[in-house]
């Protein structure tokens, strides 16, 4: 597969280390594509979000999605005995919208929940970070910064993130070999090697499976910082016996065909496997708290405090009920996206949260 339209001097980095080492992974080549320092594509800053993007995400929707979120928030505050010092933690906020859609709705409808809130964003990139301060400046003394999740402090709250999971480097594992990235001709090929012997990770039981090893990192850091509250994870996944574990590359809205087109210019992602997360998560102290679409999600919330929308609603052709149906609707972003709760020295009666109102059982939706 030829290069055609990626970013040469990341090209040349990415050739260069094949030619001296030899193949590589693909979790070494997804950092480099989306996380090196210079070149990659989130890093850099080359990452466009919305309509004249690359690809529509929740928080791009509009402002509704951070509101409803909020709502979400402030019950889990008043769970928690609406401590003086609730901290969202956020990571992988891009430009700060969501930020700032939920302290402007919390400034608004819950005066009370955004006297005790205090918001982190967890942010590597100088560049996001000096985006996300100028759409955060109105409220400044609300946020802090940290460049990793290890340098926060211990905090009581939730830890939120929208679309991160996905991004996280993989490997390709499977039937004991793992796909490579190599060199041929002009351009980049997935071969495929046999793993030493003992060296299949988990042995995994289905025919085709993708090692995140940084996900399962994610968990184990997230689980170490998190006092008491939640983890809510919005992305979009599989469950186990539905896990593919094929790669999706998106440009200007569009799917391409190869990982090896526009390197350092395409956002690469995979389907998370929310089983090995959940089964992570329970190693490390956390409890599954809620598991379902964003439909379904979004719903209970919803039916909760109809009142977010339905003043907005009364005009039919109101900006509100578009991005509520970008939203809800199965065909759209309802049932593409996932929503996973986890729960830490939260008291099982605390844990009836609005938004898995109408989710399924959530042991068997997760084999747990």
């Amino acid at each position: 597969m030829n290069t055609r339209n990626g970013n040469p001097a990341l090209i040349k980095l990415i050739r260069a280390e094949i030619e001296k080492h030899g193949p590589v992974s693909f979790a070494w080549f997804t950092d480099q594509a989306l996380y090196h320092p210079e070149h990659g594509y989130y890093s850099s800053g080359r990452c466009a979000i919305g309509r004249h993007g690359d690809y529509f995400t929740n928080v791009s929707v509009g402002p509704l999605f951070g509101r409803l979120l909020t709502a979400q928030f402030a019950q889990m505050w008043e769970r928690l005995g609406e401590t003086e010092n609730f901290v969202i933690v956020e990571q992988g906020a891009h430009h700060g919208d969501f930020a700032r859609d939920v302290l402007e709705s919390a400034a608004k409808c819950r005066p009370d929940f955004f006297a005790a809130l205090r918001y982190r964003i967890v942010e590597a990139f100088p560049i996001l970070q000096d985006r996300q301060t100028q759409t955060l400046a109105k409220f400044e003394e609300k946020i802090e910064w940290r460049a990793s999740i290890k340098l926060l402090d211990p905090f009581i709250g939730v830890h939120f993130s929208n679309e991160l999971l996905d991004s996280m480097p993989v490997r390709l594992i499977g039937q004991s070999k793992e796909k490579l990235v190599d060199l041929e001709g002009d351009g980049f090929v997935l071969i495929e090697r046999l793993l030493p012997d003992g060296a299949t990770a988990s042995k995994p039981p289905r025919k085709k499976r993708a090692f995140n090893q940084p996900a399962l990192h994610w968990i184990d850091n997230v689980a170490a910082k998190l006092r008491r509250g939640f983890v809510l994870a919005v992305d979009y996944g599989h469950l186990s016996n539905e896990f593919d574990a094929s790669i999706q590359v998106r440009s200007q809205h569009r799917y391409l065909d190869s990982p090896f087109e526009r390197i350092g210019h395409a956002d690469i992602t995979m389907h998370v496997d929310w089983m090995s997360i959940a089964q992570r998560a329970q190693v490390n102290g956390l409890h599954v708290a809620g598991f379902t679409d964003q439909h379904h999600f979004l719903t209970g919330i919803i039916s909760e405090w109809p009142e977010i929308i339905q003043s907005h609603l009364l005009d039919v052709d109101s900006k509100m009920k578009r991005e509520l149906q970008t939203l809800v609707h199965p065909e759209m972003l309802g049932r593409s996206f996932q929503v996973l709760a986890l729960a830490k020295n939260v008291d099982a009666g605390a844990l009836r949260l609005a938004g898995f109102k109408f989710a399924r059982e959530l042991r068997s939706a997760l084999e747990l």
